[in-house]
Order: C-alpha cells, then structure tokens, then sequence
C-alpha cells in the first residue's frame, strides 16, 4: 500500500516539544496574571451554530469564517472569543454575578491568507469585564494595568500601551460633519503607521470623499503629540464644541490619572489619537500596545471599551471591556526575533531516573514516586540499552538531571545523581539529594520566558 505523505496544512502551527513547553509557560503566567486581578476561567465550544456567531453577519468576518454543514446544521467554527462570551453571558445572565470577570485562552480560526507571521488557527488570550446596565470607569483604567502586569511578568520591558478614546473622535469628526462617515474615517487613518501620513491624506480624499482642509484638519488633530499632560492640555483647546467630545476626554483624563495609582509609569503609556480600533462596536477607551524596538510587529495586544456586547443575542444593556493577545502570533514574533529565553528549563522532566540493572527497578519506582510527592517532574528509564544511550537520551532531551541506582544505592537507600549541565556528579541519602536537586531547579527557573 502507498505511503501517504504527511503534512501539516499551512497556517497552523505545530511546534517540537521544547518551543512547546515556552509556549505553555507563557499560557501559565498569562493565567496566573489574569487571576491575580480576579478573572474566572472561562472555555467555550470551538464549533457554534453558524447564525449564532454570524448574528452581525456580513464584512470580512463572513469571507473568513470556518463554515460547514452536519446532516441540516449549518455550523462555524469560532473566529474570536468575543461573540462567544456574548453568547454565554445572554444564556446564563440570571446565573451570573456582575460585573462578570472571565479570562479564555483558547483556539480560534479564520480563513484568511496564510503569510508569515499569520496564521489561519491561533491561541488568543482574553479578558473582559461585563456589567449589568453599566460599567465604571475605574475598569478601564484598570486593563492597562493588567497589559502592564503582564507583560513585565512575560519578561518584556520595552513596550508601550496606547491610549484613546473613541467619544473623543467620534466628537472631533461631529465637529467637521463628518459623523456619517466617521467609521471609515476611522479605518483609513487606523492604516497610518503601515502606509504614512502622505497616502492616509491621499485616501481620506479620494476614498472619504473629504476636501483638502478637512483631510489636512483631520491630520493635524492626530499628529498632537508630547507628553501625556501635553496631549491632554491639547485636547482642552476642543472643548466646548461636542458634548461626545467633551465627555471622551473627561473618560480619557480619569483612565490616565487613574494609571499611577495602578502603578503603570508613565513610561509605558501613552495617550495616541491615531488608536481607534478597526472594529465599529469599541465606544470609549482603546488600547494598543506595541513593542518599541519593533514597531513592524504591530500591536500584540489590543481592546477596549464597548457599550453592548450581547445586543444580538437579549435585551439587557451588557457594557464591557476587554483586550486580546495574539498569543500564536507573539510567540512566533519572539521566536523569530530570538528573544525567548534559551536558559529556562524545556525538559519535559527535572529528574530521569536510570535503574542500573533489572533488579533496581523496585527501588527506582520508589524513588521516582517520592520525587513527584515533591513536586519534581520525574521520568524512569527502563529500556534495554547501553548507558551511553541512556544518557544521551537524557542529554537529546535537556532533562538536568539523572538519577543512577544501583545494588549499593539501594542497600544504603542512596542515590547517585549527576548534574548533565556542570557535569557533576554526587552520592547522598534520598533526603539529601532531593533538597539539593530542588534548589538548583529553583534557581534554574526563576528568570523570564523572554529574554530581551
């Protein structure tokens, strides 16, 4: 019979085992950072009903989605954690406490064209807080912080959180006449860092159907740049013209006053009045974080406010806030950039345990057994090799550590254990051993999963 040849469809990633482990390890501190600000995991089905996840239907969306049918049902897979948590909330509104806290790290899929960097099945990682009929301020304050935390826990330090409001350009284009074509407005300027100011202008005129002075109004109002203070002070010089403006960018001056007492510094934010986010349903503050030494990269996490995030499904007035990481797509921009950290432990075992003959290997479980008890993630090699092979299979592997038995470790109830990284090797009782070992893997695992 003919082999097939196996492969992996492009645009899904599938990664060895030691960038798997980074991988995970950045989905441990994700979770544990979400947690620590008291979001609830969350996981919902990667297949819905089709019209459930198309309830706004048509755009891009419905070009890219995942759509198939089984016997009469007219399915989708999931092309982001957003409109599912919508779902969920309707379903179970009058089981749920709000505001509703709720972290997801899962798969979603979109059928777009692979390229590097970007792929059609990807992790993202989300949080959103949803309120009943209404959503303090105080919770958008809080998601940079929560960005800050984060990403300073990933390893990173040279990133910067973006800062807008959509009232303020809702506002500012109500001031031009310009609301009934704000949205696309909107859109054309977002494309600004990835084309310039010049072909932005060209656009906003020859797609916008905007005049010159307008086109020119609209420029200068989104290159007010300096200091925070500054661009706020700025602002000032608006206002009085739109109630929409006036009340944007009294959210705005609550969100960055209230960043300090978040413990974000000031170095790591700033108020950006290109961010305006692509999607139409974002209503007040907005978030882009970009790595500063990278900024062809993009945003790796991004968000923001919106006004009812169920509307398609009850209703009740549900306001939320929430930011995505790309998380498949992060990784892969860090791997690239080679700044995962190549000293972090990517073992899938602390220990390998060696029974130096068929009569140690009683005695092997045992200890194997009492090295889990403590935490160390152990694995017994009880194949029928050479011990160069054994070794080497520890070695192939990055495991730090084997562990040698023998008839005289077992009468003495000792072990032998090496150190594979420094070469060596000591005798002493279980007790002993284990200590030592679990200090070294402390030590070994206390630095970042990026290594700038």
């Amino acid at each position: 019979m003919a082999k097939l040849k196996p492969r992996t469809l492009s645009g899904f990633m599938e990664l060895l085992p030691a960038p798997q482990q980074q991988m995970e390890r950045m989905m441990e501190i994700l979770r544990r950072t979400y947690s620590l600000y008291g979001f609830t995991p969350l996981d919902t089905p990667a297949i819905e009903a089709a019209e459930v996840l198309l309830a706004k239907g048509g755009g891009e969306t419905e070009k890219q989605i995942y759509r198939f049918n089984k016997g009469d049902t007219d399915l989708a897979l999931r092309f982001d954690l957003t409109v599912p948590l919508a779902k969920y909330v309707a379903i179970n509104y009058g089981q749920l406490s709000f505001p509703f806290r709720r972290y997801q790290i899962g798969k979603v899929y979109r059928g777009e064209r692979a390229q590097r960097g970007r792929f059609r099945e990807f992790y993202q990682a989300d949080i959103d807080v949803i309120g009943d009929g209404q959503l303090d301020i105080i919770n958008e304050a809080e998601i940079p912080s929560i960005i800050y935390k984060t990403f300073t826990e990933l390893g990173l330090d040279r990133f910067q959180i973006r800062v807008n409001n959509r009232k303020i350009l809702n506002g500012f284009y109500a001031m031009l006449e310009l609301s009934q074509v704000a949205g696309d407005i909107m859109r054309t300027v977002d494309k600004l860092d990835k084309i310039g100011p010049d072909k932005v202008r060209t656009l906003l005129m020859e797609e916008n159907g905007l005049s010159e002075e307008k086109a020119d109004q609209i420029l200068a109002f989104i290159a007010i740049r300096g200091t925070n203070e500054e661009v706020i002070a700025a602002l000032e010089g608006y206002t009085g013209r739109n109630e929409l403006f006036d009340l944007g960018l009294s959210e705005l001056k609550s969100v960055t006053g209230y960043l300090a007492a978040f413990g974000v510094p000031q170095s790591h934010f700033a108020v950006d009045l290109t961010i305006a986010r692509g999607l139409d349903y974002y209503t007040g503050t907005v978030y882009e974080t970009t790595m500063l030494d990278h900024p062809e990269v993009g945003s790796i996490c991004s968000g923001g406010r919106y006004d009812n995030l169920a509307e398609y499904y009850t209703d009740k007035k549900l306001p939320g806030v929430g930011i995505s990481i790309g998380l498949t797509r992060l990784f892969y921009v860090l791997n690239e950039q080679k700044m995962l950290s190549d000293s972090l432990p990517t073992a899938p075992a602390d220990v390998l345990v060696i029974p130096m003959d068929e009569a140690q290997q009683g005695y092997a479980i045992s200890v194997a057994t009492q090295l889990r008890t403590q935490g160390v993630r152990t694995q017994i090699y009880c194949e029928r090799k050479k011990f160069k092979a054994k070794i080497s299979y520890a070695a192939k592997l990055g495991i730090p550590f084997a562990l040698f038995l023998g008839g005289d470790e077992e009468a003495a109830g000792s072990v032998t254990y090496k150190d594979l990284t420094s070469g060596q090797q000591k005798t002493a009782d279980f007790a002993a051993a284990a200590a030592d070992i679990l200090a070294e893997l402390e030590k070994r695992s206390a630095g970042k999963v990026i290594g700038e």
